[in-house]
């Protein structure tokens, strides 16, 4: 007699390791997957806000902060859809005199929204490795109360931080162009629901960091950490129901990271971005940069809680144990 799959709804962002799993070409054993293709900031408020999707990618500050206030919908999967090193992502206007992250001190720096992973993670750097506190900088924040990750958190300015609100007749790209903001934490113009910048601001800005993979090395060779931004969610009431669906969930994910990765080491992009191999090397090296799973991920699921604690998004540490089912936690 054969059984039927259940059928679940999916939330996932369009990349090279999402795109062969909401294809079709990888599916869970005994799972149908309903896939919605959208963008993570349009994605996050949805589940975050209404918790829309059985499955979804999630930015991993949230559910940090979203668990240490004692919300427990989603349980993490050790599935990774987004890493980089986010602090090389900073611009800064052209005409402000900035050339090294110390000059960001009494600045005014935009930022989509304070929370988010990617924003943690470079005021992680920026603390860490320069010494530039985020009560230093005079933040200025895209993202409205209403439509934002932290407006279904209870999202509040941390002590001692200033975190000013673009009003909605602007945003992060004009104020840029016009001279009102001297940088930006990020950048993310692609249309979506949450985020509303357009402008292109190469003519007046560039970045902190002129070599990114110059600084992504050093800071991978010193810290052993590629940052993650994203990771997988299953609703706690349904992974209660099917207890077995998350293991199945993890393999299929595995299944078409593998094999995106025999053409990403073709390029060997992941290794030279992480100063596991030097440009031009040939090389192959056992170490997974992009590894799935909390065996080669701990330290740097430890290291965002920490930050997210740090930086007064939570009043408590988070623990791994916390945000990943107890199935997760051997893989």
């Amino acid at each position: 007699m054969s059984i039927e799959p259940i059928t679940m709804s999916i939330a996932l962002s369009d990349n090279e390791r999402t795109r062969p799993v909401y294809e079709g070409r990888f599916q869970p054993q005994g799972i149908n997957l309903l896939p919605t293709v959208v963008h993570p900031s349009e994605m996050f408020w949805r589940q975050l806000k209404f918790a829309e999707f059985d499955v979804s990618e999630m930015s991993i500050s949230s559910l940090c902060i979203a668990t240490a206030k004692g919300d427990d919908r989603f349980i993490g999967l050790p599935i990774y859809t987004a890493r980089n090193y986010f602090h090389t992502r900073i611009a800064v206007r052209r005409d402000r005199g900035i050339e090294k992250p110390e000059d960001l001190k009494g600045k005014k720096i935009g930022v989509p929204e304070y929370q988010q992973t990617s924003a943690i993670w470079a005021r992680g750097a920026l603390q860490h490795e320069w010494g530039v506190q985020a009560s230093d900088i005079d933040w200025y924040m895209e993202r409205t109360p209403e439509i934002s990750h932290g407006g279904s958190t209870g999202f509040k300015a941390p002590p001692g931080v200033t975190i000013n609100q673009i009003p909605l007749e602007k945003n992060i790209g004009q104020m840029l162009l016009d001279g009102e903001l001297d940088g930006t934490l990020l950048y993310l113009k692609k249309t979506n629901l949450v985020d509303r910048s357009t402008a292109d601001i190469d003519t007046v800005c560039k970045p902190m960091f002129p070599d990114k993979v110059v600084e992504s090395t050093r800071y991978y060779k010193k810290n052993g950490l590629y940052p993650i931004n994203h990771c997988m969610v299953i609703k706690r009431d349904v992974h209660e129901k099917y207890p077995w669906a998350a293991v199945n969930i993890y393999h299929a994910f595995m299944q078409a990271k593998e094999s995106v990765d025999a053409a990403v080491r073709k390029t060997m992009e992941d290794y030279v971005n992480c100063g596991l191999v030097e440009r031009g090397a040939l090389t192959m090296f056992d170490a997974d940069p992009k590894g799935y799973g909390l065996q080669n991920s701990r330290k740097v699921i430890e290291t965002i809680a920490q930050y997210v604690f740090e930086q007064g998004l939570t009043d408590r540490l988070v623990k791994v144990e916390e945000l990943f089912g107890p199935a997760m936690m051997e893989m």
